[in-house]
């Protein structure tokens, strides 16, 4: 059975820990502990039961308490399995950063890291042209290099 925990935004790794902890000791009937990406707020419980569930996250800090229905596999599948090959950047692309530090910048793909899931991007604003690595879910492609050259 799959549990939605709700946590305190932004402490969703700080509540991974503690449950996980919280489960070593007690051995419970816990399967995993995960945070998705994107998801906020929130992470998600694997347990045998509802009982040790509650018991791996009862009064421990960040945690506000179980979502009450339980959720199956398929519905989560998207978040928690890696989908590489969808990646449709390339490099020379123009992306727009939509993750801090760096929101709303406009980059240059440099270079592009499928199994880190990582791409290499040259700011367009930097006096200096420096590479900065980021995520590849932190960008969005804006413009492609083929297109700016059809419209010359």
């Amino acid at each position: 059975m799959i549990f939605i925990i709700k946590v305190t935004t932004n402490k969703e790794e700080r509540a991974v820990d503690m449950i996980s902890v919280r489960v070593e000791k007690k051995n419970l009937n816990v399967f995993s502990v995960s945070r998705p990406h994107g998801l906020r707020g929130y992470v998600l419980l694997e347990a045998e039961d509802r009982d040790s569930a509650e018991e791996a996250v009862f009064n421990l800090p960040y945690v506000k308490g179980i979502i009450g229905k339980t959720i199956g596999y398929e519905e989560i599948k998207n978040m928690v399995e890696p989908s590489m090959e969808s990646i449709s950047i390339k490099e020379g692309d123009i992306v727009e950063m939509i993750a801090e530090p760096f929101k709303k910048e406009k980059a240059k793909v440099v270079r592009i890291d499928k199994q880190k899931g990582e791409v290499v991007v040259s700011l367009l604003a930097a006096v200096v042209p420096l590479p900065v690595t980021v995520k590849l879910d932190n960008v969005k492609v804006i413009r492609r290099e083929e297109m700016e050259e059809e419209d010359e």
